[in-house]
């Protein structure tokens, strides 16, 4: 069986205040000519299809006209709900759409019930697993601890006990959306650390013959069996490095795997550059840059006058700036967004503790704080699901 594994679409999302809804409508387009041209079996889609709880209007006519061309290849299609959608709005019409072949899996007590496609060698089971918020779905898996790794498993112990029920040589696909260790993360992820952890290991999917992931937006390989498809467009300038694609995977009769990526249409390249702003307003290696959204770092030690509107003489599309002089970590001058760049508001918590007393707080105020932040991520995750 031959499946075309996508996901973290963010219908609806724009890059720096530039509407990315014509390039998601090019990489639709690209997906039906891929699946029709690749004679593709399935297709799979890990999460995210929407980048906001409450989609507006022109997100979901773009999802509507890619469930009409996904349905009018007579190809089945498998999606979940991830961090970013409302699973309760992602799923509404489920059944009715399922009878076109569009598969929506939002329901976490639906984790050990499959969608089941038939190749010429059997049985394939394609378990949706959708975005599990710990602290909403502890009760339903019956776990004591509400922790990512815990409700997961819970999950995968389903999936495993509806597989051991089924013909022998039935193979197995599992769609989750989660951060597994060894994933590497880019800026325009939203955190889902819950009690000071956000990646459980790869282990926990054991049994299946192939993972179909989505959360993390570069495409990677965790292991053979265990694969990010990554985001199809970039949405942050940390992806400047990023190759969006997708997988092409062959699943054969005895499980084994083939992956192929698949590149996605790029609306236009990205690139990061870093130095005063004479030297990028004169460097000729930076010519070929000159196209590109830009993200510009300027390290001049005086701010300069007017630096985007001479930057974009050279760079048209330059889209950030960031002034950031080259100074020691410990000097004075360096600037408060500096010094917390790259810390989890644990961290940021801790260290304010730690400033206005003396020292830091104890392993218990520790677990005050964890605990506190984990509240208000719950709570945020109910209110985004009662919106």
């Amino acid at each position: 069986m031959r499946i075309l594994h996508t996901s973290d679409w963010h219908l609806g999302r724009a890059f720096h205040r530039v509407n990315l809804l014509g390039a998601q409508a090019e990489f639709i387009g690209h997906l039906v000519t891929t699946v029709r041209e690749r004679e593709v079996d399935a297709v799979v889609v890990s999460g995210d299809v929407y980048d906001r709880a409450v989609p507006h209007l022109a997100a979901i006519e773009l999802f509507d006209t890619a469930l009409h061309r996904l349905a009018d290849l007579g190809v089945p299609t498998v999606m979940i709900s991830g961090n970013h959608d409302s699973a309760r709005r992602l799923g509404v019409g489920a059944g009715l759409i399922g009878r076109a072949g569009i598969h929506l899996r939002t329901e976490p007590s639906a984790a050990g019930t499959p969608v089941v496609l038939r190749d010429a060698h059997g049985d394939v089971a394609f378990y949706g697993l959708p975005y599990l918020e710990p602290a909403l779905v502890k009760d339903e898996f019956g776990v004591d601890r509400a922790g990512h790794e815990a409700v997961l498993g819970a999950a995968m112990d389903r999936v495993r006990a509806d597989l051991a029920t089924r013909a022998r040589g039935t193979r197995s696909v599992v769609l989750a959306h989660a951060f597994v260790t060894g994933g590497q993360a880019s800026d325009s992820e939203r955190d889902i650390t819950v009690g000071g952890v956000a990646a459980v290991p790869a282990g926990v999917f054991d049994g299946v013959d192939y993972v179909a992931l989505g959360h993390l937006h570069g495409c990677q390989t965790i292991t053979e069996r265990v694969r990010y498809s990554g985001s199809p467009l970039a949405y942050s300038f940390s992806e400047a490095g990023h190759r969006k694609s997708m997988w092409l995977i062959d699943l054969d009769a005895d499980g084994s795997v083939a992956a192929e990526r698949v590149d996605c249409p790029v609306p236009r390249p990205l690139a990061r550059v870093r130095g005063t702003l004479d030297d990028l307003l004169a460097d000729p290696e930076l010519t070929r840059h000159e196209d590109a959204w830009i993200e510009a770092t300027l390290t001049d030690p005086v701010r300069p006058a007017d630096p985007m509107a001479r930057l974009t003489e050279r760079f048209p599309h330059t889209l950030s700036l960031v002034f950031a002089p080259e100074r020691a970590p410990d000097d004075p001058q360096v600037s408060y967004a500096r010094r917390l760049a790259g810390r989890s508001d644990q961290q940021i918590a801790q260290d304010f503790v730690a400033h206005v007393r003396g020292a830091g707080p104890d392993e218990d105020e520790t677990a005050v704080l964890r605990e506190a932040f984990d509240a208000v991520r719950a709570d945020d995750a109910v209110r985004e699901v009662a919106r």
